[in-house]
């Protein structure tokens, strides 16, 4: 079955096409910069070839009429109809408390999923978009939404809970629900595998370090603990967002900078992070590459970045009373050697120990942990597109019976 995944981001569209029988990548492609005159569709069809479609893409419905022509194209294309396609798989960030798995679409999903605009105002509205153009040229075509909060909807009460009165929980879900749901999931199975070993038997940290970051324990095969929280603001340094800090902050930058809080909410979003600190960019290679140059400012950037992580191993430890393996994913974390081993140092009394040259080697699926080390530590590229394809076959397969809500 050939099955298209799809994730609109704020000015973005991605989209991978599978060929589910054999789990094969068929096509992908995607938009930037959508609504700016320079955007435009780079669609690659494996052993066929590239093509680019127009420029001033203006919204995310003309993207995906797009992308289905590119997919149709005769030239370029890997299909003659969209029609060939069985199934489609949506990115949703946030389900609320409502979705504690991925579920089959329909008319009440999608008012569910619109309910949830309130927590992800810059998320949702345009997944939304993309399952409604996607319905329109794909009518009758099964459609699956899987969510990046599903996955830590194990989370305990205790845990997930603000220590706020109760009522703005009951009234507002005002809580913690974490994200990259999809990633830690993904990679936390393949780290099973790798070892052989049930998942379920291990206690597993795992670290998606990309211009977004978030960790995640792992214990009984269940989300315990992420570092994200209501929002994807909290929690580790980001390539623009702050991360963890005190919720007074804002009402001092607000006053000290003239502004609402929105504005500082803004700022801590699009301003902090590596590109705050640094003052040179929130792509952490050109932080590395200053701070070898000799930018002090860039130097401290690096050291919090990996400190940072540190801290949560550390503190995810605790919450699980043990550690068994620490996976490192994303584009930080799978090519940035100097970040994993800087945040491992000084581990050793967890029994975890790197080896340098097994972590500077160029495999892109590797143990980097040394021979010695109890804790055994992984590099392991994440592939959110597969999981929501494996999960859309899923669905699609059980007629939508797997459906779950948390009550």
């Amino acid at each position: 079955m050939k099955t298209l995944v799809v994730n609109c981001g704020s000015s973005s569209l991605k989209y991978q096409l599978f060929d589910m029988q054999t789990e094969e990548l068929v096509a992908r492609g995607g938009v930037e910069r959508i609504g700016t005159d320079s955007a435009c569709l780079r669609h690659n069809s494996f052993g066929v070839g590239k093509i680019t479609i127009r420029s001033g893409i203006p919204d995310h419905r003309v993207a995906i009429g797009d992308m289905m022509d590119a997919l149709t194209d005769r030239e370029y294309g890997v299909m003659k109809d969209v029609k060939e396609i069985g199934a489609v798989g949506h990115r949703v960030v946030h389900g609320g408390e409502r979705f504690s798995d991925s579920v089959l679409i329909d008319d009440d999903v999608i008012n569910t999923i619109r309910e949830c605009v309130p927590l992800a105002p810059l998320h949702n509205p345009l997944n939304l978009m993309g399952i409604e153009a996607c319905r329109d040229v794909c009518p009758g075509v099964p459609q699956v939404a899987v969510f990046d909060t599903a996955f830590h909807q194990t989370m305990p009460r205790h845990v997930y809970l603000y220590a706020i009165p109760y009522e703005y929980y009951e009234k507002y879900g005002l809580r913690r629900y974490g994200f990259h749901g999809t990633s830690h999931a993904f990679v936390a199975s393949r780290a099973a595998e790798m070892l052989g070993r049930p998942l379920e038997d291990l206690k597993m940290i795992t670290a998606h370090l990309g211009n977004g970051s978030s960790m995640t324990a792992i214990k009984d095969g269940k989300s315990l603990e992420t570092s994200m929280g209501l929002t994807p603001l909290n929690g580790l340094m980001m390539g623009q967002r702050s991360g963890d800090i005190d919720p007074a902050a804002v009402l001092f930058l607000a006053d000290k900078v003239h502004s609402d809080a929105q504005g500082v909410i803004e700022l801590l979003n699009r301003k902090s992070g590596l590109l705050g600190v640094s003052g040179v960019s929130s792509d952490m290679r050109d932080v590395e590459k200053a701070a070898a140059e000799g930018n002090e400012r860039a130097a401290i950037a690096h050291e919090m970045f990996a400190y940072r992580i540190k801290k949560y191993i550390g503190t995810y430890t605790a919450s699980m009373g043990g550690l068994d393996v620490v996976v490192f994913t994303a584009g930080i974390g799978e090519n940035d050697a100097s970040v994993r081993w800087e945040a491992c140092q000084g581990l050793d009394f967890l029994g975890l120990e790197l080896d340098q040259e097994r972590n500077e080697s160029p495999e892109a699926q590797k143990v980097i942990s040394s021979d010695n080390s109890r804790v055994k530590v992984l590099v392991i590229p994440t592939n959110e597109e597969l999981m929501i394809a494996r999960e859309t076959i899923r669905f699609v397969n059980n007629n939508g019976n797997g459906k779950k809500k948390k009550k």
